[in-house]
């Protein structure tokens, strides 16, 4: 059940709360030089931020004309990613003071994801980060992938938050229209710093277009409190 104005966060996981996009890079490009893509490349990689793993690896599928099944693809690049992610993930410094400062006021919070449930499960008990976010939402438990709402809106339904009251925390285009979408504010902090003036980007209400170089827990708090219903 909602309560009446009670501020609720929905944090995306990897490049916003977690460095974790070098990660999802080096397993995409492993496996996809395993099959004979011996050039991907940063920039190409960007294109495919803040969408879902199946996503991602549908859309490097199709467009490197791979001969391979969509679902053996898929389990290869998650369990490469998983190799890499349970010792090479760190939490940016200031997003996890910011965590801990919402924990502290008992502020209710939510990570909703692209990455599946066995990622961030891995990333956020790796980081010590589980011991505040227990409410997690991967794509892969909804309709649609951002930048749909469905992962944002199944976040606020199990926060039991209004989503006019939800705050979404985000690094890439697809996930601020997806805030957006979901009725709900969001601090932009985009990871790819030439992406900033994407379209999507001004509908944020805080957009920081330094990404997490701007970004500090006690702004951003004092950002959300001055603001907030």
């Amino acid at each position: 059940m909602s309560r009446p104005g009670a501020l609720a966060a929905i944090f995306d996981l990897d490049g916003t709360l977690v460095d974790s996009e070098p990660n999802y890079y080096e397993a995409s490009r492993q496996i996809l030089a395993e099959h004979g893509v011996p050039d991907f490349s940063r920039a190409e990689h960007e294109s495919y931020i803040g969408i879902s793993t199946l996503e991602t690896v549908a859309g490097l599928r199709e467009r490197h004309a791979l001969r391979v099944s969509l679902d053996e693809l898929l389990t290869a690049t998650n369990r490469r990613y998983l190799e890499l992610a349970r010792t090479r993930t760190r939490a940016y410094p200031e997003m996890r003071r910011f965590v801990e400062l919402l924990a502290a006021e008992g502020v209710p919070m939510a990570v909703a994801s692209g990455s599946s449930p066995e990622a961030i499960e891995v990333i956020l008990a790796g980081t010590g980060l589980d011991a505040f976010l227990r409410t997690v939402v991967s794509a892969d438990e909804v309709p649609h992938g951002k930048p749909a709402p469905d992962v944002f809106l199944e976040a606020a339904r199990r926060l039991g938050a209004d989503p006019a009251h939800c705050v979404v925390l985000e690094d890439a285009a697809p996930g601020a229209a997806a805030a957006h979408a979901a009725g709900m504010r969001c601090i932009a902090i985009p990871y790819v710093a030439a992406q900033a003036d994407a379209p999507e980007f001004a509908t944020a209400s805080l957009l920081l277009r330094g990404g997490q170089t701007e970004f500090t827990a006690r702004s951003a708090y004092a950002w959300l409190h001055g603001t907030s219903a």
